[in-house]
């Protein structure tokens, strides 16, 4: 590898390096945030993990229409599977 572009690979790792290390207390919060929400029973583990799950679809901005008529097909043909492995 040239000895430029091994510069740069250590100045990305660098970085991510103090990146990381910046992230880590909000990280610390995240899981705190969770425990203090399970702990108190104001959600369950499952609650969370959905609330999760909406928040990243949120967050990538997904068109939630276009989502579910993808789910329902791939549902469909689950069942669709499962059903014809049946030795019945």
């Amino acid at each position: 590898m040239e000895a430029e572009k091994q510069a740069k690979m250590a100045e990305y790792i660098q970085s991510i390096a103090a990146i990381e290390d910046c992230m880590k207390p909000y990280r610390e919060q995240r899981k705190e945030l969770r425990r203090n929400f399970l702990e108190n029973r104001w959600l369950s583990k499952d609650d969370i993990s959905m609330a999760m799950k909406a928040f990243r679809m949120w967050e990538q901005q997904i068109d939630f229409d276009n989502f579910t008529k993808i789910y329902e097909a791939v549902d469909t043909g689950f069942i669709d599977k499962e059903g014809s492995n049946d030795p019945a």
